[in-house]
């Protein structure tokens, strides 16, 4: 089903190339970026706004495992990466990260050739270049895995003032479901755990009560806004900027262009082995589809380069003369009049 949904939507070829090279199986998390994807709103103190992008760039340099260490590994040492970062922490040569981001003024947003708020795009470099500010240095080691690892609850949501979301659909997505699914995993008061509180302040909000509260749950105070007592009020700082929407609300599909910075990433980005071994890892993902999607896939990778479908279609021809695929076991059909659609499409 993985292969059946990337064929019916180009806009994932771009992640799906990254996924499938070199990059997609870093040599621990010492060797590789991290990036924000998302888009994001950076608002100063007079209200003035700009979209944004952030970047990490590790200063360790970027090393990638091939296909067959990181199967080797899969088995015989899956604690591999984890065990490099602690001991790397734990012996004094902490890993450290360059901190960059990208600014995009509103005005540049609007003209822009792409949407700057699809995830799946990228802003280019030469046009929005990379703003150094800062550096992430990670220097410690969990004391205890469950209590600061496995309890720990990163939420886009999270943000501080100065910081804002854009219309970003996937981040809007976002802000609401990270915090449902921590409260599932680890309750409503998952907030005042010791590592995802602030220790520097005092919780003062109308947010309380709900299984395993661990404070004295702001005491006395009301959980009714307004009232006549020493409970908060709107803090002016934390209020968010404003957004100037024109036109309908509709809901919107991207036409865009899904191609061309594939492209570029096939062309410009990989070397010859590297462009094989991205071949090479696609067809041997892709050979477990059936046919029809095979040949749909094909198709969309010949749109991003020839070379690239040719190379992927000669590493299937391989496999399926010499794994003929079984006759398919229907447990889906489609509730449709088309019966030859019907059973094209059963077994996805």
């Amino acid at each position: 089903m993985t292969w059946d949904f990337f064929s019916l939507r180009p806009e994932t070829l771009h992640q799906l190339s990254f996924l499938f090279s070199d990059r997609g199986i870093p040599d621990g998390h010492r060797h590789m970026n991290g990036y924000g994807s998302h888009t994001f709103k950076l608002v100063n103190d007079k209200q003035e706004a700009v979209y944004c992008k952030f970047h990490l760039k590790t200063n360790q340099g970027i090393k990638n495992l091939s296909g067959e260490a990181a199967n080797c590994l899969a088995s015989d040492d899956p604690d591999y990466s984890i065990r490099d970062l602690y001991n790397a922490i734990a012996t004094g040569n902490p890993p450290s990260w360059s901190m960059y981001i990208q600014v995009m003024s509103f005005q540049e947003a609007r003209v822009h050739r792409w949407n700057p708020f699809d995830v799946t795009k990228i802003w280019p470099h030469k046009e929005f270049p990379l703003i150094p500010v800062g550096q992430l240095v990670l220097n410690k080691n969990p004391v205890n895995y469950f209590a600061d690892v496995e309890q720990i609850a990163f939420d886009p949501s999270n943000m501080p003032p100065g910081i804002e979301p854009s219309p970003d659909k996937m981040l809007q997505g976002r802000l609401f479901s990270y915090p449902d699914t921590h409260r599932h995993r680890l309750g409503a008061n998952y907030l005042q755990l010791p590592v995802n509180c602030p220790f520097k302040c005092r919780v003062a909000n109308y947010q309380r009560d709900g299984p395993m509260c661990s404070t004295d749950n702001q005491g006395g105070a009301p959980n009714y806004y307004p009232n006549s007592f020493s409970a908060p009020e709107t803090q002016p700082q934390a209020i968010e900027h404003s957004l100037a929407v024109t036109n309908d609300v509709a809901r919107y599909c991207s036409n865009e262009d899904d191609f061309c910075q594939v492209t570029s990433f096939y062309v410009s980005v990989l070397n010859a082995d590297e462009r094989r071994r991205l071949c090479e890892n696609v067809a041997g993902s892709l050979k477990d589809a059936q046919h029809f999607i095979q040949r749909r896939m094909v198709d969309l990778l010949t749109k991003v380069h020839v070379e690239f479908g040719a190379q992927v279609s000669s590493f299937l021809e391989k496999h399926n003369a010499a794994n003929p695929q079984k006759a398919m076991i229907k447990t889906y059909s489609r509730h449709t009049s088309d019966c030859a659609a019907t059973s094209e499409k059963s077994n996805l």
